[in-house]
C-alpha cells in the first residue's frame, strides 16, 4: 500500500513537472515557422519536442515563451514578424548582429504587449522607422545600424521621460532632412551639447529644458538658420552667448532661463528682429544692454532679471517696443531709468526692483497711461520719498486693471493715500518696509478682490479697523474663479537659492501681514470671518487684551504670529481645532495658564511660547500647579473637619477666660475681705 502511494505521488509530480516545463504548442509552431525563414546552422529547433529547451528560448513556469535571444548567430533571411505574433508573453527579444532584412511594421508591437527589451541592432532591416508605437511596456529599443529611413518625419519628441546620458547630436545625421522639431525637454540628460545640430538644415524648434546639461553652447548650433525657437531653460549651461546668434534671424523664442551663462549680450543682438519672447532670468550675464536690442520691435516679453547687468538705461528708448507686454529687470545693477520710456500701451507686467527711479509722483502719473498694466513691482526703486498725496493725484484715473502692486522697501514717508482706494481690481498690495505713518484706513477692507495685504515694518499706529477683517475675498464662501495668470517668477532669496511663486493668483494664499508696527488696541473679534486666511502676522506691535476665541474659526490657517505684544489671559482652548498650523508664535506676551493639551500646539518648540512667565504646560518645561482630584477631596475633607472643630475652639477659649478672670479677681476679693 505504501509503495502504491509513493508511485502515485511520483506520477503526480511527473505530470506537474511536465505541465510547468512543456511549451505551448501554438508558440512552438510559430517558432518553427520563424526558423523556416532563416538560414543558419546554429539554430536547430526541430530536434526537441519541448521548445522551452531550444537554444535561445526561455519559458516561464506556465510554459509561455518569455525570452527569444539569438544575437550573433549568423541568421540570414527576411524578418517576417507575422510568425512571432503568437508569442504574446514575450518580454525580451534580441536578434542583433545578424543579417536579417525586411521591414518592421508597427502592428508587430500590437501583439507583443508585454515586450520590454527589443534589440534588432546591426542587421539589414529597412523601411520606414516605426515611430508611432502603441502604449506598451517597452523600456529599451535598439534599432541602430540598420537601413531604416523616415522621410516623412518632421518632429522628434521624447520630452517628459527619464532618458539619461548625452543628447545624441548625431541625430541630425540619422534623421531625414525634413526634421523640424527636436524636443528633449524634461528628462535626465546630462553632459555637454555636442556639435551636430547645425546639420539639421530645416530645424525650426529645439527644446532641451529641464535637464542637467552643462558646458557651453556648441558653435555649429548657429548654423541652424531656420531656427524659430531655441529653449534650454533650467540647466547648468555656461559660457557666453556668441555674436553668431545674429545668424538666427527667424528666431521668435529665446529661453535660457536659469543657467550659468556669463559675459555680455552681443552688440548685434538687434538683428533678431522677429524675436517675441526672450527670457534670460537667473544667469550671470553682465555689462550694458546693447542699444540694438531696441530694434527687436516685435518683443512681447523681455525677462532679464537676476543678472549683473548695469549701466544707464536712459540711453535706451523702450518706447520703440510698442508690443511689449511684460518687462522684468528685477535685481540687476542698473543705475538709472527714466519712467517716460515705460509709457507703453500694451504693458501688463512691469518689474523694476532695485532700479533707481526718481520722482515717485511723476512716475505714477506716467505709468497710469499703461492702460493694460496688471502687475507693478517697484520694490526698492525709490529712495526715501514721500508717498504721492491725494491733492497731487486728484485727477487719478489710472491703474483700472491693476491686480498686483508692490511699493515695498522704498523708504516712503507719509500716510497710506486715499487714491489707492480707486484700485477696485487690486488683489495683492505690498507696502512693507517703508516709513509709513498714521493708521490703517477703514476703506482698505472694502476691496472686493483683495486677499493679500502686506504692511510690515512701517510706523503705522492706532487700532486695526474691523473692516480689514471683513475682506470679501477671504470669506469662507469666496471664490477666485477669475484665475488670473501673471508672470511672477521670483519674490525673494539669492540668485543661487531663489524662492518661486505660483503663476496664478488662485494658487496663492490669503495673507495679512501687519507685523513690525506700532498698532495698539485689541484684536478685533471680526477676525473670525476670514475663513480662507492662511497667514496672519500681528507680531511686534502693541496689541493688548485677550486672544479672541474667534481665531479658532480660521480653519485654514497655516501661520499665526502674535509674538512680542501685550496680550494677556489664556490661550483659547478652542484653538485646538486649528489643525493646519505649521508656524505658531505667541512668545513675549503676558499670557497665563496652561497651554491647551493634546493638540498640534505641543508640536512647536518652546521658543514659540517663551517670554510668558505665567504660561505653563507642554512644550514648556514648567509644570502647571493644578490641584488634582484626590488632593481636592482631601482638602475638602480637611475643610469639613475644621468646620466641626471650629466651635470647640471658642468654647475652650471662653472657659479659659472665665477661669483666669475669676482666678485673679477672686483672689483680690478674698484678700480684701
Amino acid at each position: 500500500m505504501a509503495y502504491g502511494f509513493l508511485l502515485l505521488l511520483l506520477f503526480s509530480c511527473t505530470i506537474l513537472t511536465t505541465n510547468i516545463q512543456a511549451c505551448n504548442q501554438t508558440e512552438r509552431i510559430s517558432l518553427l515557422a520563424f526558423s523556416l525563414t532563416l538560414s543558419s546552422s546554429s539554430v536547430n529547433w526541430s530536434s526537441s519536442v519541448d521548445c522551452c529547451h531550444w537554444n535561445g528560448i526561455t519559458c516561464n513556469q506556465e510554459g509561455w515563451v518569455t525570452h527569444l535571444l539569438l544575437p550573433s548567430k549568423g541568421l540570414t533571411g527576411g524578418m517576417f514578424v507575422s510568425s512571432l505574433e503568437n508569442l504574446t508573453h514575450l518580454t525580451h527579444l534580441n536578434l542583433s548582429h545578424n543579417s536579417l532584412y525586411g521591414a518592421l511594421e508597427t502592428k508587430f508591437f500590437l501583439f507583443l504587449k508585454h515586450l520590454e527589451i527589443l534589440d534588432l541592432s546591426y542587421n539589414l532591416l529597412s523601411g520606414e522607422m516605426p515611430f508611432s508605437l502603441p502604449q506598451i511596456n517597452i523600456q529599451t529599443i535598439d534599432l541602430s545600424s540598420n537601413h531604416f529611413y523616415a522621410w516623412n518625419l518632421t518632429s522628434f519628441n521624447v520630452s517628459n521621460n527619464t532618458f539619461s546620458g548625452h543628447i545624441p547630436s548625431s541625430i541630425c545625421l540619422r534623421l531625414p532632412p525634413s526634421i523640424r522639431v527636436l524636443d528633449f525637454s524634461s528628462n535626465e540628460f546630462s553632459g555637454k551639447l555636442s556639435r551636430g545640430f547645425g546639420r539639421c538644415s530645416k530645424l525650426q524648434i529645439i527644446r532641451a529644458g529641464h535637464n542637467n546639461l552643462s558646458g557651453s553652447l556648441p558653435d555649429d548650433i548657429y548654423n541652424a538658420t531656420k531656427l524659430e525657437e531655441f529653449a534650454l531653460p533650467l540647466n547648468s549651461l555656461n559660457g557666453a552667448i556668441r555674436e553668431r546668434i545674429a545668424n538666427l534671424t527667424h528666431l521668435t523664442i529665446l529661453d535660457f532661463y536659469f543657467n550659468h551663462l556669463s559675459g555680455e549680450l552681443p552688440l548685434n543682438f538687434g538683428k533678431l528682429s522677429k524675436l517675441k519672447f526672450m527670457n534670460l532670468d537667473l544667469n550671470s550675464l553682465q555689462g550694458n544692454l546693447p542699444p540694438s536690442l531696441m530694434n527687436c520691435t516685435n518683443l512681447i516679453e523681455l525677462h532679464l532679471g537676476f543678472n549683473y547687468f548695469d549701466g544707464d538705461l536712459t540711453t535706451l528708448n523702450f518706447s520703440k517696443l510698442s508690443h511689449l507686454s511684460k518687462l522684468d529687470l528685477i535685481r540687476n545693477n542698473f543705475r538709472k531709468i527714466q519712467p517716460e520710456i515705460l509709457s507703453l500701451k500694451s504693458l501688463s507686467f512691469l518689474s523694476l526692483r532695485s532700479v533707481q527711479l526718481t520722482n515717485i509722483t511723476g512716475a505714477m502719473k506716467i505709468l497710469m497711461r499703461c492702460k493694460s498694466l496688471q502687475t507693478l513691482f517697484l520694490r526698492g526703486s525709490f529712495d526715501h520719498q514721500a508717498m504721492p498725496i491725494d491733492d497731487v493725484m486728484v485727477d487719478f484715473n489710472g491703474f483700472r486693471k491693476l491686480r498686483v502692486l508692490s511699493l515695498a522697501n522704498c523708504g516712503f514717508t507719509g500716510q497710506i493715500p486715499r487714491w489707492l482706494s480707486n484700485l477696485k481690481n487690486l488683489e495683492m498690495l505690498d507696502l512693507g518696509f517703508n516709513q509709513i505713518t498714521g493708521s490703517i484706513p477703514s476703506w482698505l477692507g472694502t476691496f472686493p478682490k483683495l486677499f493679500h495685504v502686506g504692511l510690515p515694518c512701517n510706523q503705522i499706529s492706532g487700532e486695526v479697523p474691523k473692516q480689514l477683517f471683513g475682506l470679501p475675498m477671504l470669506m469662507m464662501n469666496a471664490s477666485r474663479a477669475d484665475n488670473y495668470e501673471f508672470e511672477l517668477p521670483l519674490i525673494g532669496g539669492l540668485i543661487k537659492n531663489p524662492s518661486f511663486m505660483a503663476h496664478r493668483t488662485s494658487n496663492l494664499q490669503g495673507k495679512i501681514n501687519l507685523g513690525g508696527n506700532n498698532i495698539s488696541g485689541s484684536i478685533p473679534t471680526e477676525i473670525g470671518q476670514l475663513g480662507l486666511l492662511r497667514e496672519l502676522y500681528l507680531d511686534n506691535n502693541h496689541f493688548s487684551g485677550n486672544i479672541p476665541d474667534q481665531v479658532s474659526n480660521l480653519k485654514n490657517l497655516e501661520i499665526l504670529n502674535l509674538s512680542m505684544n501685550h496680550l494677556s489671559g489664556k490661550i483659547p482652548s478652542s484653538m485646538t481645532s486649528l489643525n493646519f498650523l505649521k508656524e505658531f508664535n505667541v512668545s513675549y506676551n503676558n499670557l497665563v495658564g496652561q497651554i491647551p493639551m493634546g493638540t498640534q500646539l505641543q508640536s512647536f518648540s518652546t521658543s514659540a511660547f517663551e517670554g510668558n512667565p505665567k504660561l505653563c504646560g507642554a512644550p514648556l518645561p514648567n509644570v502647571c500647579k493644578e490641584i488634582g482630584a484626590d488632593n481636592k477631596n482631601k482638602v475638602d475633607q480637611d475643610a469639613d473637619n475644621e468646620g466641626d472643630e471650629f466651635p470647640w475652639i471658642y468654647i475652650f477659649a471662653t472657659l479659659g477666660f472665665i477661669v483666669g478672670f475669676w482666678g485673679v479677681c477672686g483672689y483680690l476679693v478674698l484678700k480684701k475681705t
